[in-house]
This record gives C-alpha cells, structure tokens and sequence, in this order.
C-alpha cells in the first residue's frame, strides 16, 4: 500500500480531509485524528484498544504498538510489508469510531 492509495481512501470517506503538518500527511474527520504518517512506510491509524488487540493478533506481519502507543488509542501499520486490505479496513473503522458511524 502506498500513501496515495490512502490519500484515495480518505478521500471517499464523507467528512475526512487531508493535509500535510511538517512534511508528513495526516487524514481528520472534522478535526479528530483518522490516521497520520509517521515515515514513509508507516501511518498511525486510531483505533479502539479491542480492535487494536484484534488487529495485532490477526495481523502480525501489519500492525504493531510501539511502547509510545500503549496508552493510546492507536495502532502503527507498516505499509511496505502490511496487509493492504487490513490497512484500509482499519483506517475505515478509525473513520467510523470518529465519526460515530
């Protein structure tokens, strides 16, 4: 998955927008984090801490939760090695946990 697979993504999504803070983009839903780049091969997507749980379980290869995390509703995914399916289903479920959808 690339980063303008998810800048398509959110584009699709009602209410989400995009812009880029310090060189990196980053995906809001009026305001509220939807998912950020961290580097060039990795987003943090905001996620409930169950299907944060799921994911890492389910998808290994794609998702972690570095120690800065932990406390947070949040889930790192690697988009050069990741699962692209799994990437957008969890970007989608940050839309709607933001959205309330």
């Amino acid at each position: 998955m690339r980063l303008a697979d998810l800048s398509n993504l959110a584009a699709r999504l009602d209410g989400v927008s995009e812009r880029r803070r310090d060189g990196l983009l980053d995906w809001r839903y009026h305001g509220r984090l939807v998912a950020r780049q961290l580097d060039r091969s990795h987003i943090v997507i905001r996620s409930s801490f169950d299907s944060r749980d799921f994911l890492v379980r389910s998808f290994p290869e794609t998702f972690s939760v570095p120690r800065r995390f932990a406390k947070h509703m949040m889930i790192v995914a690697d988009l050069e090695h990741g699962n692209a399916a799994a990437i957008e289903d969890a970007v989608i479920g940050a839309w709607e946990l933001q959205s309330g959808k």
